[in-house]
């Protein structure tokens, strides 16, 4: 069994550290479940979870005898159907359209960002150990801005502050999808970051199109690990069963049984790769 940072960094100049984030934790509940597990198998170091969802009350208790083993952060939202219903959310392609045409109004983008935060706090009780988006809208136009001016003022004090997921493919390794969605901002975001002072992710990777089964999903994860840097993240949408009207839901479940089993722990291995929390890969990196 692979432990969460088993493998020393020290020991081993050849072994990058690597961040492995479970997305959409609490979107239902057979990826809260799953998610929980591969983090007890070691085999996430880190979650983001959807507060808008009402299952994130509920949910949060998987994660509780996890408190320090794991970092458990905001997947801003504007685009699923919980952020429609609560009455600022839209489809991916209009939010898309909004960011490219004059971007998001910066003071609503406050409110909304502060909201989030809220919920996250009043269930974790403590700050997010990291923010990224849904869908990667935390590198949209308006609202890039707006989440840096909030972190700051949130937790501009405290000696450990969020960090922050930058969605662009590492160096050779970027696909068209990649490619659009680093597109949205993910320079800026980096820009802004660094001017806050606030720790950024050094890549992501992950990227596909949840099509393919399997086999291409381990063939896909093989070439990504052999190129990843330290201090990237891999993102991944696991759950232990498909339900109904998930979109990905049979990539989620292909997607947890992968990285449960002993071949995602062998490839590991053969990479060179270790999974660590993102401070301790970030700090690596550097």
């Amino acid at each position: 069994m692979v432990e969460t940072g088993q493998v020393a960094a020290g020991k081993d100049a050849d072994v990058r550290g690597i961040i492995v984030c479970a997305d959409d934790f609490a979107v239902n509940a057979s990826a809260s479940m799953g998610i929980a597990k591969l983090a007890q198998l070691g085999r996430l170091s880190a979650t983001s979870a959807m507060v808008l969802s009402p299952r994130w009350a509920q949910d949060v208790a998987l994660l509780q005898g996890l408190r320090g083993q794991i970092d458990v952060g905001l997947h801003l939202d504007w685009t699923s159907a919980f952020a429609i219903a609560a009455g600022h959310g839209m489809p991916l392609g209009r939010a898309m359209r909004r960011a490219l045409l004059g971007g998001f109004d910066e003071a609503r983008a406050h409110d909304v960002i502060d909201h989030q935060l809220d919920l996250f706090e009043a269930q974790w009780q403590a700050p997010p150990d990291f923010v990224d988006g849904h869908q990667h809208v935390q590198q949209f136009a308006g609202i890039r801005d707006a989440l840096v001016a909030v972190l700051l003022r949130r937790y501009g004090t405290q000696g450990t502050k969020p960090y922050l997921r930058i969605s662009r493919a590492p160096p050779g390794m970027a696909d068209l999808k990649s490619r659009v969605i680093a597109g949205m901002g993910a320079n800026a975001l980096e820009s802004i970051a660094a001017c806050a002072y606030l720790i950024s992710s050094r890549g992501l990777f992950g990227i596909y199109n949840f099509e393919g089964g399997p086999q291409r999903y381990a063939a896909l994860m093989t070439g990504w690990l052999a190129r990843a840097p330290a201090g990237a993240i891999l993102m991944c949408h696991p759950a232990q069963a498909a339900e109904p009207d998930d979109e990905i839901g049979v990539a989620r479940v292909q997607e947890f049984a992968y990285l449960a089993s002993s071949a995602f722990a062998d490839a590991l291995q053969q990479a060179h790769v270790t999974v660590l929390r993102g401070r301790d890969a970030l700090v690596q990196a550097t």
